[in-house]
């Protein structure tokens, strides 16, 4: 098992590449200036991931359009902000599924939790998912940066593992 930025047995060396995409109508229109994609890529810069800066979009299908592109581009992590509500415009989730080889529900309510232990009641109602697309890992966070700064904190202890895993590595023999 390595570090994010490492590689497993059989995968190229250097570091690896994620993606944020910020599914914000209003940011993207220039409303407010979106705080959660910058936190989100300094994150994963802390945990060894190359990233560029985030992908403000619109909800609904500019969400998928950004996530494929991330992928396409070979990311090996896209983590999305916002859009997991239960507006009618939060359509983050149905905009990622369709791109999902396999659903990782363990860490979709991994995340749902960290915000419930830190008193957010409303956490519960986020309908974000978490998954796979070939060896890349998709991760859907709601839209504030409570909710970002949680989710990286689920990410931390997982993320080397699952990138590990994904990429066709063997799990840590004693």
């Amino acid at each position: 098992m390595g570090d994010p930025g490492g590689a497993p047995r059989g995968v190229p060396a250097g570091p690896r590449t994620a993606a944020v995409v910020v599914a914000s109508t209003r940011a993207a229109r220039g409303v407010y200036v979106d705080e959660t994609g910058p936190l989100l890529v300094e994150g994963l810069r802390q945990m060894g991931l190359a990233v560029e800066d985030a992908v403000v979009v619109e909800d609904g299908e500019p969400v998928g359009r950004a996530l494929r592109a991330a992928l396409d581009a070979g990311a090996a992590v896209v983590v999305s902000t916002g859009g997991t509500g239960l507006t009618p415009q939060d359509l983050t989730p149905e905009q990622t599924a369709p791109l999902l080889d396999r659903e990782l529900p363990g860490l979709a309510e991994a995340l749902r939790a960290q915000g419930r232990e830190k008193g957010v009641a409303t956490a519960s109602l986020s309908r974000g998912l978490a998954g796979t697309v070939g060896t890349a890992l998709v991760v859907n966070l709601p839209g504030s940066p409570g909710a970002c700064r949680d989710g990286l904190a689920v990410l931390a202890d997982v993320l080397p593992h699952a990138l590990d895993q994904v990429a066709g590595g063997d799990h840590a023999r004693p």
